[in-house]
């Protein structure tokens, strides 16, 4: 077993031009439609839970102080919580649109994948 060769093959595989690929292509057009989902809902989920944590802290007097600050941190805890709640339904709902928008172009690419 000749160790430089595979070495060497292994090396020179990183450097030969990539074919493309109908699988490939299947899984940008899966990730296109996925992706805007996604990132919205971390995005959003992120904010939200920063919102209810400042809300929080507010309320427990961490930051902020007297009876007009703990008011205050409960309603923007509750603002964050509901924030946090509809972020699932969000989600769905830009996943739906987002596949419908790519639905025929992935179907047509899958039917050419498996021959049909």
């Amino acid at each position: 077993m000749n160790t430089d060769k595979i070495l060497a093959e292994s090396i020179a595989k990183d450097y030969v031009p990539k074919e493309s690929s109908k699988i490939k292509a299947l899984k940008k057009l899966d990730n296109r439609a996925k992706l805007p989902a996604t990132i919205f809902t971390y995005s959003w989920g992120i904010v939200s839970a920063l919102v209810f944590g400042t809300g929080m802290c507010l309320a427990m007097q961490v930051i902020g102080g007297g009876m007009t600050g703990m008011i205050l941190g409960i309603v923007i805890g509750i603002v964050g919580l509901m924030g946090c709640g509809v972020n699932y339904p969000i989600y769905k709902k830009l996943l739906k649109k987002g596949k419908s928008k790519y639905a025929y172009e992935i179907i047509e690419l899958a039917r050419q994948i498996s021959g049909q």
